[in-house]
């Protein structure tokens, strides 16, 4: 079942997403040559903790990972793009590293990636990851009263294939609210003028996320990893987004 929030719950998971917001900015700054990824993992812990947090990720136990997931982020690096589960690895120089969270607060939950990428840039891994944010700016327009997920969908492939990815229609967006993923999906693949109607009170996590060779994926040994089935690299951008009367709010930011 599909429950619209209210304006109050609303602003509940903004509070949420402020909270997010602030914890990715403060991992991504942490990001650099020399840095151990555990070292995110466990100043993310400390975080939720001092805020009294529930970690989403913790003990998750989802059909398409393999046992508890026993950290509250995922991170992944290089050709690693989604569900990256943290061990240890010092970050090298021209790592692209994405970072997704998700918790809740008071019951109410937010989610957002970013991908940052690690000391010297190269051009091509910016293109890369600047494609998902362009995707996500194009989403988000997408997510107004009326309109349709496939509306949302056919936003992010334009977006993605038009700068010559590849795209992976299985792993996407989702609802979200009183837990991290509810109905409905949201592909990263769609039609125009299909699916579920957009309504004020929908709240959904809009992530875009591609590789740059292959759409095809494997699972690392963890048993939790996605990566590129080419050894490409990947990225992600996601935030959370609820539907109003006004058009799409974000709640995954700072402000």
């Amino acid at each position: 079942m599909i429950e619209l929030k209210t304006p109050q719950a609303i602003e509940k998971m903004a509070v949420t997403g402020r909270f997010v917001a602030q914890t990715l900015a403060e991992l991504s700054a942490l990001a650099e040559v020399g840095r151990d990824v555990m070292d995110l993992e466990l100043r993310a812990r400390k975080l939720v903790a001092d805020r009294g947090a529930e970690s989403c990720y913790w003990d998750y136990e989802p059909s398409f990972g393999r046992g508890p997931f026993r950290n509250v982020i995922c991170l992944s690096v290089n050709d690693a793009v989604l569900h990256g589960q943290p061990h240890p690895y010092v970050l090298r120089d021209g790592d692209v590293l994405s970072l997704d969270f998700a918790v809740s607060i008071d019951g109410w939950v937010a989610d957002s990636a970013v991908t940052v990428i690690v000391g010297t840039p190269d051009e091509r891994d910016v293109r890369l990851a600047e494609s998902t944010r362009t995707a996500l700016d194009a989403a988000i327009a997408a997510a107004v009263p009326g309109n349709r997920i496939g509306d949302i969908s056919a936003a992010i492939a334009e977006v993605g294939q038009g700068a010559g990815y590849r795209i992976n229609g299985d792993f996407g967006g989702h609802g979200l609210g009183r837990t991290m993923h509810e109905e409905p999906h949201v592909a990263n693949l769609g039609r125009p003028g299909r699916g579920l109607e957009l309504r004020p009170g929908l709240t959904l996590a809009l992530e875009p996320w591609w590789c740059a060779g292959s759409a095809k994926l494997r699972v690392d040994a963890d048993g939790w990893t996605l990566r590129s089935a080419d050894g490409s690299r990947g990225a992600h951008s996601e935030h959370t987004v609820a539907i109003t009367e006004d058009g799409p709010r974000v709640l995954t930011t700072l402000s």
